[in-house]
């Protein structure tokens, strides 16, 4: 009996290492499959990006002599002019971005004044103040809103922020067109990203011990003292984390950025000028644009350095994301050692 018991729990674990190899064998297969998909889109992109700096484009223009007869003209993009100039075409192997990128980054940081305070004040009323109930809704209502197209908020946009801007701008006696301007993108791209970091918030913040909420309550500290130095300075590695992700999506938006905004042929910073974006600039004009052309491949060019302001923007907020806890951390210790020494010394009983 012992026998055929140790023989069925042997073969059963057999099994099971078998059941185990197959699974890993089949996960590494995928991440595999994943990582080729990714290195394949990384690469067509690179290649796609540099070849208007390499490649000589030839195309047919008007002669100067005469309007009647083309000529045809051998050229390609000057690198210095391209990440420098103010126009994305102001002539026949002049494209530049160098407008589009402080417009980009300009959109995004102002979006990004609006949606942080209302997100983290979002989570921190959804989890700390509001009863059971309500906060349970509007966590629903969070959640639809993460999961919306970008395409049906700028439906919304063009049928309610549109007219409201045009009609407030008008209080001001500016003139708008129709509402388009950087106004209505810095609030499309708010609501866009305002769900995340509510989500990522409410998340972090229901994850926090409850007694530490206690500790500082029974030290003397407020409810709303806790909320926001224990509370909220327990969780911020996740709100740099959301603030992270809301950034890039914020950066990477076209659809609905493209139909509150039209497309601008020079840098503005003034909130009711219409604006363009790397993004809008890519997407205008696509499906016009002929395969191998040079207006083809400078978008690839644009979208490039796009996900280089991507990868820049997220390797410099996770940079000071570690010094400040490196910061807080030698605090800490710099704190309890001079606590230590004071013990040591026979200055604290």
């Amino acid at each position: 009996m012992d026998n055929q018991l140790s023989e069925k729990i042997i073969k059963n674990s057999y099994q099971k290492i078998k059941i185990d190899k197959i699974t890993k064998a089949i996960f590494t297969i995928i991440s595999i499959f994943i990582v080729i998909i990714i290195f394949l889109t990384l690469g067509y992109l690179i290649y796609s990006g540099l070849k208007p700096f390499f490649k000589t484009y030839t195309i047919e223009i008007n002669d100067p002599a005469n309007p009647l007869k083309t000529m045809t003209v051998s050229g390609h993009l000057s690198f210095f002019k391209f990440i420098t100039g103010n126009r994305w075409n102001s002539g026949d192997f002049d494209y530049s971005i160098g407008w589009l990128i402080l417009n980009t980054i300009y959109l995004t940081i102002l979006s990004l004044l609006l949606s942080v305070p209302l997100g983290i004040l979002s989570a921190l009323f959804i989890t700390k103040m509001s009863n059971k109930y309500i906060g349970k809704i509007l966590s629903s209502i969070i959640t639809l809103l993460s999961s919306i197209p970008s395409v049906i908020i700028g439906v919304f946009a063009m049928g309610v922020i549109l007219p409201g801007i045009k009609n407030f701008a008008n209080l001001f006696q500016v003139s708008t067109s129709g509402g388009r301007s950087i106004l209505a993108a810095i609030i499309v791209l708010a609501m866009i990203s305002f769900p995340i970091i509510t989500a990522m918030t409410v998340t972090a913040i229901k994850s926090i011990d409850n007694n530490l909420i206690m500790s500082s309550l029974a030290l003397g500290a407020s409810k709303v003292q806790t909320n926001f130095k224990v509370v909220l300075k327990a969780c911020k590695s996740t709100i740099f984390a959301s603030i992270i992700l809301a950034m890039g999506r914020a950066l990477g938006e076209a659809t609905a950025i493209q139909m509150v905004t039209g497309a601008l042929s020079g840098p503005t910073f003034l909130i009711f000028d219409n604006t363009a974006t790397l993004t809008t600039i890519m997407l205008t004009g696509m499906g016009e644009a002929s395969y191998g052309s040079l207006n083809y491949d400078a978008r690839f060019a644009a979208g490039l350095f796009l996900m280089l302001i991507i990868l820049l923007n997220n390797l410099l907020l996770n940079l000071i994301m570690k010094k400040i806890e490196k910061k807080e951390k030698g605090i800490i210790t710099k704190n309890y050692s001079k606590i230590l020494t004071k013990k040591l010394n026979g200055e604290i009983l």
